[in-house]
């Protein structure tokens, strides 16, 4: 039997990769035939979002993982553990003691692909149109510590920050960050459609029907410079409609490899050795899921009904009928294994029970049943978010305190109006920009957050959100994070429910597989090449 699965140990909450047979190794051959990858996710351009693949507007794992591979950005996060590495800077550093002046210096002689020298001015350009446009994603907000930025000369950028923020070099390796030519780029609006252009390490050409892309083929961009070796000459990432279609493909040959988002039965499927010729690669994850309240809607704007809801919830049935071992209860937005993490949620709830919630809501006044309708996307997050949902409303209902319905909605439709609050209470998921808890509590928590959340706590965003920032040791700023994380707990205006490993299914003929997704479940496509099969 061929299949093998390769488990990668998380260290200090990041990715240590460790090499396997057949599709673990690194020593493939490069080859001119495109790598075929096969995803779930879908690439649509609508009126209300018809700019998805612009770094000004995309937030969302699916294009971040098209714009990595083609936009490049200061500094990279790596492909095991560790601090994110100049890319299309030389080098980049703090030049304070206060972690408020950062200085990076460009790579000599770099270029975009179509033969336009980078420079300083185009870096200033690229991060001063994202923070001008601000798009409604939310994306802009990762930078919104920036005060000024200065070049000098055409290599040298110089970034003056509002305050401490010793998480910057990790915002720079994201791709609102990316480097991006004036010439294709308008300063003030949104780069319509799928065109994307850079200095990463491929070009891309997308084939697009009915405004959503099908397939796209990254081609190596051989003016490329940076950290990256690419393995392969091309990559084609092919969009399928949903798992069963992707897993089909897989078998007949179609496709080499299998990326996001399985199916809970398609990962036990492989685990269980049942495909001779494809191998599973199975990783520590730091993808969460959980449920976000609309904390100014009448249903849910009292306390009492999101902590009813938190103590009456039971992770652990949720998670072993739906996931398995795929996943595990979450207590707190910061998964387990990044440092700073506190099982909050626990701490204050214990064990589920009908009675406690019960007794807190006559507290409160609130008449029961409480009427509620859950959101859920259809087809962003994978086929289980369904039964997921049905779970949910099943633990709620049988407490007898509440009358929940469910209502899913595909992604085009589910993330604009969520944006724009339509839905009291909706189902999320968040794959890290970074390995960094400060990226698990900030984007929901603070200003400008991409939830677009009413929900404002004063005391989180003007002082404990600094002060963990203030810390480049992040063990330094457990304390703050800590009390984050507590208060979330009390005023419930997001509900986590739990953390995902992340897989990978290829033939056994491809290489690099262990290295094509990191930490933060972005896709490194350069790794991937073709060897003998073993």
């Amino acid at each position: 039997m061929n299949r093998k699965t390769l488990v990668l140990p998380a260290v200090a909450g990041l990715l240590t990769p460790v090499l396997a047979a057949c599709g673990g190794t690194d020593s493939g051959s490069k080859s001119g035939d495109a790598i075929v990858v096969g995803t779930t996710d879908q690439f649509t351009a609508t009126k209300a979002a018809p700019a998805p693949l612009d770094p000004a507007y995309a937030y969302d794992v699916g294009t971040w993982n098209i714009l990595r591979q083609t936009v490049q950005t200061l500094m990279a996060q790596p492909k095991g553990e560790g601090d994110p590495a100049p890319e299309a800077a030389e080098s980049c550093s703090f030049t304070d003691s206060g972690s408020e002046r950062y200085v990076c210096k460009l790579r000599k002689n770099l270029t975009f692909a179509n033969g336009d020298p980078v420079t300083a001015a185009d870096v200033k350009f690229s991060i001063e149109r994202a923070l001008r446009i601000k798009a409604d994603s939310g994306v802009s907000a990762l930078l919104n510590t920036i005060d000024t930025i200065e070049t000098q000369g055409d290599r040298e950028v110089v970034f003056h920050l509002k305050t401490a923020d010793a998480t910057f070099p990790y915002k720079l390796s994201t791709p609102v960050a990316g480097i991006v030519n004036p010439k294709d780029y308008d300063k003030d609006k949104l780069r319509d459609g799928f065109d994307v252009d850079g200095s990463g390490p491929y070009t891309l050409q997308a084939d697009v029907k009915n405004n959503a892309i099908t397939s796209i083929t990254f081609t190596k961009n051989p003016s490329y410079k940076g950290n990256v070796t690419v393995k392969n000459d091309a990559v084609e990432l092919r969009s399928f409609k949903d798992a069963d279609a992707m897993g089909t493909a897989l078998n007949k040959g179609d496709i080499d490899v299998m990326t996001r988002t399985m199916s809970p039965a398609q990962i036990q499927k492989l685990d269980a050795g049942s495909d001779d010729n494809a191998d599973l690669v199975d990783m520590p994850g730091l993808e969460i899921r959980y449920l976000a309240f609309n904390t100014d809607a009448p249903s849910v704007k009292s306390k009492a009904v999101r902590q009813a809801m938190a103590q009456i919830i039971n992770r652990g049935e949720l998670v072993s009928k739906v996931y398995g071992t795929q996943a595990e209860p979450l207590y707190s937005l910061v998964p387990a294994t990044v440092t700073g993490h506190s099982n909050s949620f626990f701490n204050k709830y214990g064990n589920p029970s009908v009675d406690k919630a019960k007794n807190s809501l006559a507290k409160a006044g609130i008449t029961t049943p409480v009427k509620l309708t859950l959101h859920y996307t259809t087809d962003h997050y994978g086929s289980a978010t369904k039964q997921e949902f049905e779970i949910l409303q099943q633990q709620l209902n049988d407490s007898g305190l509440f009358d929940v319905s469910i209502q899913g909605h595909p992604w085009t439709k589910f993330r604009p109006a969520e944006q724009k609050g339509a839905y009291d209470v909706y189902g999320m998921g968040w794959f890290p920009d970074f390995p960094d808890a400060d990226n698990f509590l900030a984007p929901f928590l603070d200003k400008d957050n991409f939830l677009g959340s009413p929900y404002a706590n004063s005391t989180i965003q003007r002082s404990l959100i600094p002060q963990s920032r203030r810390e480049a040791d992040r063990l330094g700023a457990a304390k703050s994070l800590t009390e984050i994380q507590d208060m979330v707990a009390d005023d419930v205006p997001v509900l986590p429910l739990w953390q995902g490993k992340q897989y990978v299914a290829a033939r056994d003929n491809i290489t690099g597989v262990s290295y094509a997704l990191n930490s933060s479940s972005t896709l490194q496509l350069w790794e991937l090449g073709r060897g003998v099969s073993g």
